[in-house]
């Protein structure tokens, strides 16, 4: 028997591939199938079933892809109802693959069709569970993603009880617990930089698995501090339960190359949005007018899905050269399968072409300072989270988060210029990027974020403030 974790860091996100004698499953896997279809091969055998353990909000599924690739059957628990053909498993029925066993658990609470896979080794021994998102290590999944659900999430949060309660925590301390998701997704509050565990180590350090709680507890617990979710999420259900295109034709169409002039004739004719995905640093420098930046380097899947509304959204992409498919790939793994070529050759080659291009005022923490010691009431903007910003940040620095941009950037004066910074300068440049493409000129980065601020010790920094006291 071989377990094996596909852990993808952008996404957070773990499939599985399990293997016994010549055949194979897949749980939960990335929308590219290629990597699986070659480890069948390397390895001889048969992928006989694709496992989902629900309809999944923050990436989009290779299951629908991988059943065709490969005849394998797409299995689903309890209450899902898929357009396509899957089999709908009853609670409690087993799977055979080689010499092992895999039961199915429905675990509702995430949402109404969650299930949690228990896989038996040859002897029957429990080995381990592919938890979804029901359990996390650290914590459990959110309660209020359901679509298009009646219930509420302190009803979903009540199932999600009884399901640790009685399908879980009943399961042997020694067996393995793999998630869905880790530390960075938006699946959960408190997820652990660990993506794997035993139940037993949960059960002592997982909060929502505490053996004193009540279900009156554990509602409040679990649904307490809950921001609201991307605004992609439902749109990837909808994907995953109802179907989307083949991913060979999305990234055939994504990964046209253009010219400059076929580039700006197309942005032009179609209205796409220009995602460049380069670095930071680097677009400041130049850019095509009226790009966004959201470098692939970064949070990038997760950020395209919160920033860009429109999951149909034409776009074009500009990026650093030989990364073009990457880019493509992960857009397609958060739904957006509409990109329909990039720039050729680059930014370099926008350049080379004699074209008008762009820039972003940016300057270093020792000019910035300076700044701000002559004139105190210069206008600072720190963009990152308020959480981060609550924990410590600059005396009379405005907070208007990144993730909120589509709705706070009114509160900002076109006529004043305002010097912005995150952490380190990701989310910054994101930030001016969309509003420079809506006509605000006068934002400037500062260099090295809030890290490079705090640590030239020149800017007044307040210590923790309470949440309360800033309203």
């Amino acid at each position: 028997m071989k377990v094996e974790q596909i852990y993808t860091g952008c996404l957070a996100q773990g499939a599985y591939y399990i293997q016994s004698d010549n055949e194979a499953v897949i749980i939960d896997p990335l929308r590219e199938i290629d990597p699986y279809l070659k480890k069948a091969e390397q390895e001889g055998v048969k992928i006989k079933y694709v496992l989902e353990t629900h309809f999944h909000a923050d990436f989009v599924s290779g299951h629908i892809d991988l059943a065709k690739a490969t005849g394998a059957k797409i299995i689903f628990g309890p209450n899902a109802n898929p357009v396509y053909e899957a089999y709908i498993a009853k609670d409690g029925e087993e799977f055979k693959v080689g010499r092992v066993t895999i039961k199915v658990l429905h675990t509702p609470g995430h949402t109404m069709e969650s299930t949690t896979y228990l896989l038996l080794d040859e002897f029957g021994k429990p080995h381990s569970i592919f938890s979804g998102d029901t359990l996390f290590i650290g914590d459990v999944g959110r309660p209020d993603l359901a679509a298009k659900s009646t219930l509420t999430q302190e009803d979903l949060a009540g199932h999600l009880f009884d399901s640790l309660r009685n399908k879980i925590m009943t399961l042997p301390d020694e067996i393995i617990v793999y998630p869905a998701h880790g530390a960075g997704s938006a699946c959960g509050k408190n997820m652990s930089k660990e993506t794997f565990d035993t139940l037993g180590n949960q059960k002592k350090t997982n909060y929502a698995l505490r053996a004193d709680m009540s279900k009156d507890e554990f509602i409040k617990a679990v649904t307490d501090g809950l921001m609201p979710p991307p605004g992609y999420f439902p749109l990837n259900v909808k994907m995953n339960k109802e179907g989307y295109d083949e991913i060979g034709e999305v990234l055939k169409r994504g990964t046209q190359a253009l010219s400059p002039e076929a580039f700006e004739a197309a942005a032009n004719e179609t209205g796409a949005l220009i995602l460049d995905t380069r670095k930071a640093e680097e677009f400041g420098k130049g850019f095509v007018p009226n790009s966004i930046n959201i470098g692939i380097d970064g949070g990038f899947a997760p950020w395209v899905g919160a920033l860009i509304p429109d999951i149909k959204q034409t776009i074009l992409i500009v990026a650093d050269e030989g990364r073009e498919m990457e880019v493509v790939t992960r857009l397609a793994r958060v739904g957006y399968d509409h990109a329909i070529g990039y720039l050729n050759g680059g930014f370099q080659a926008w350049k080379n072409w004699g074209k008008e291009y762009d820039e972003v005022k940016m300057v270093d923490v020792t000019t910035f300072a300076a700044l701000e010691e002559k004139d105190p009431s210069i206008n600072i903007l720190d963009v990152r989270k308020k959480s981060e910003y609550f924990s410590e940040h600059i005396v009379n620095a405005e907070n208007l988060p990144l993730d909120n941009i589509n709705e706070n950037f009114t509160e900002i004066d076109k006529n004043k210029t305002y010097y912005v910074h995150c952490a380190g300068g990701y989310r910054s440049m994101i930030y001016i990027s969309i509003l420079k493409a809506r006509g605000y000129d006068n934002l400037i980065d500062v260099n090295g974020g809030f890290k490079a601020i705090k640590e030239s010790n020149k800017f007044k920094v307040t210590d923790y403030v309470c949440p309360s006291t800033m309203l």
